[in-house]
């Protein structure tokens, strides 16, 4: 049997669609995408041309998560700025039509890499790639919100503490067992959350290798993807994520740069790539860098822990989400290794 995350119900999407987005035809053709475990993503091929579809899943859901309605926002604002993003065309918040909201976005073309070694291209390539990455974060990171109408697309106030407050609740509320390198990680963090700084900006949230799509022959971003956890915040945290994730192993899809030998593969140290992204930013340096890395295992930790529970559940949008569990202690202690300022 066909569970219901995997799939779409055409007798009610195709004449929805043809009546709601301006230009579309079926038949229609429906195939799911095997990455990502939050929101459930669909390739839709109709006459008119090629879609893409994001849903949230079915079934009782945790406060304030897998919000598609908040994703197709920021892509609609983000429109025709320096950050690459995807042509929104309509958003369904009626559950009525396939069983939970949805929006429809364009197919765009081009490669996405899950390995941060990126064997699949050469040396000089992955330099540019590195540095495109870079390049994005920091156009993302300077978008004008209020020009944007994206003014309220956050709450004001430290944005650590909320985020904090936010992530720790719904470990708790996914929590199976206990697992005590997060125990540690998470005293340690409430007793050292920065003071607020004052700096706002637009976040992504999931800011990663493979959630940049580059062109396909050129190392140029083309569409930067899965803006569910997008917020108003602090810069710091997504590039904090990002460093995070050259510094991991293999953890589930994403190989991260952990044991590898970077200056032979052309990617840069991680000293350099702050010092990149901070001259792009206008600003000297970033004091106390490994508290944001470490803040960003906790949140990936505590996302893959609801991975797990809603697994568990029966309603998560992998087959592989239930054994993601076993992740998240290894995550707690990559963190607390930031925080002891080990290599």
């Amino acid at each position: 049997m066909t569970r219901a995350v995997e799939s779409l119900d055409l007798t009610t999407l195709q004449p929805y669609l043809e009546a709601h987005v301006e230009g579309f035809q079926g038949p229609m053709q429906v195939e799911k995408f095997s990455g990502g475990q939050s929101n459930p993503t669909f390739r839709i091929g109709a006459r008119s041309g090629t879609y893409v579809l994001r849903r949230q899943p079915p079934g009782k859901l945790l406060k304030s998560a897998h919000a598609v309605d908040r994703e197709y926002r920021v892509l609609k604002a983000l429109a025709g700025t320096d950050v690459p993003v995807p042509r929104v065309y309509h958003l369904c918040e009626d559950p009525a039509v396939i069983g939970s909201m949805f929006y429809l976005m364009e197919f765009v073309e081009g490669r996405i890499f899950w390995d941060a070694a990126l064997p699949e291209v050469g040396r000089q390539d992955r330099a540019a790639i590195y540095d495109e990455i870079n390049r994005v974060l920091a156009a993302l990171h300077s978008v004008d919100i209020d020009a944007l109408g994206l003014a309220d697309y956050g709450r004001p106030g430290n944005y650590f503490q909320r985020q904090f407050d936010r992530w720790s609740g719904q470990y708790r509320a996914s929590e199976l067992e206990r697992i005590e390198p997060m125990e540690q990680l998470m005293a340690w963090l409430e007793r050292n959350i920065p003071e607020d700084d004052g700096r706002v900006s637009l976040v992504h949230g999931d800011y990663r290798l493979d959630n940049l799509m580059l062109h396909p022959t050129d190392p140029r971003a083309v569409a930067l993807l899965d803006w569910e956890l997008s917020t108003l915040g602090h810069p710091f945290a997504d590039l904090g994520y990002l460093c995070m994730l050259m510094r991991m192993p293999v953890i589930g899809t994403v190989a991260g740069l952990r044991g590898r030998d970077i200056d032979a593969l052309g990617i840069p140290s991680e000293r350099e790539y702050v010092a990149t992204y901070c001259a792009r930013m206008g600003i000297d340096g970033i004091d106390n860098f490994g508290f944001y890395v470490a803040f960003s295992f906790f949140r990936l930790a505590a996302i893959i822990q609801g991975v797990a529970k809603r697994a568990i559940d029966g309603n998560a949008s992998s087959r592989k989400a239930a054994g993601m569990g076993q992740h998240v202690g290894p995550l707690a202690e990559l963190a607390l290794e930031a925080i002891a300022g080990q290599p």
